[in-house]
């Protein structure tokens, strides 16, 4: 099992107080899940003579499979993409091990709409059957990271599904805007792919869980996030102009209703 040698954080806010609050590891996935699964990750953490710790996080569009223990018991769940930012709560000891799909990649497994997961969390056996929850001791009771990964991957690859060209379009679109700064809009897409509008948003609702409009918002917000923890002065009117906000001020509302918060305020909480 290949770990992935990526120190990325993105979408995890203020990352860098999180760094001493947990261990994150990822894994590539064998190539016949590669269409299907970008990486596995596993998260270790040991508050039990420290206060519990609040990690956030602005999610990617992506679906996630866990395999959880923590001091409430063992789980295996199911994660839609998650319509605000995905906020947990972490005390005592515990461990992960997660399955993310790509975007688009979840559907072959799924077979319904993706968007009936947005916003939920769900029983793993609702999609895996009850063998689902015994497996998770296989998982967790795993050596080590790279083994919780192995044992998570035969479970899949044992659940293999066909090749779906409509859910690799949806992937490959949503790859596109996370790459090209330029798109700001989703009449870019649609012009792109020559996909009317109505439809490019039947594409996302199905294969994605949410609208290309979400994307390509989160994807900007993640950014601004990001520059805000490396950049002592980010020069807002710019940064503004760049991600497609017709002002400064359009750019800090947006920001405020999703994390909660203007950049000011996350700028200093990060540093209190």
């Amino acid at each position: 099992m290949k770990d992935i040698k990526s120190s990325s954080t993105r979408g995890i806010l203020h990352a860098a107080a999180g760094k001493d609050k947990f261990t994150l590891s990822r894994f590539e996935p064998d190539t016949r899940l590669k269409p299907f699964v970008e990486h596995y990750w596993v998260v270790r953490y040991d508050l039990q003579e420290d206060n519990p710790y609040t990690q956030t996080v602005l999610s990617y569009p992506n679906i996630h499979f866990a395999f959880e223990e923590d001091e409430k018991g063992r789980r295996a769940l199911l994660y839609g993409v998650p319509t605000t930012p995905f906020i947990r709560k972490l005390q005592g000891a515990g461990r992960v091990l997660g399955v993310k799909f790509k975007a688009g990649g979840f559907y072959p497994f799924w077979q319904q709409d993706v968007s009936l997961l947005t916003g939920a969390t769900i029983p793993a056996s609702k999609l895996f059957g009850q063998d689902v929850d015994a497996y998770a001791d296989t998982v967790l009771d795993a050596e080590d990271d790279a083994s919780m990964a192995k044992q998570a991957e035969i479970f899949l690859l044992e659940r293999l599904p066909e090749y779906n060209e409509q859910a690799e379009l949806a992937a490959a679109i949503v790859m596109k805007i996370i790459n090209d700064r330029n798109i700001i809009k989703v009449e870019q897409i649609s012009e792109q792919n020559n996909l009317p509008i109505r439809q490019l948003q039947r594409l996302f609702r199905k294969y994605i869980g949410v609208s290309p409009k979400w994307v390509i918002k989160r994807f900007r917000l993640q950014e601004v996030a990001e520059k805000l923890e490396q950049d002592d002065t980010p020069q807002w009117a710019e940064l503004a102009v760049q991600l497609g906000y017709f002002d400064q001020a359009h750019l800090i509302k947006d920001f405020k209703s999703v994390i909660g918060q203007s950049p000011g305020a996350y700028k200093q909480s990060e540093s209190s």
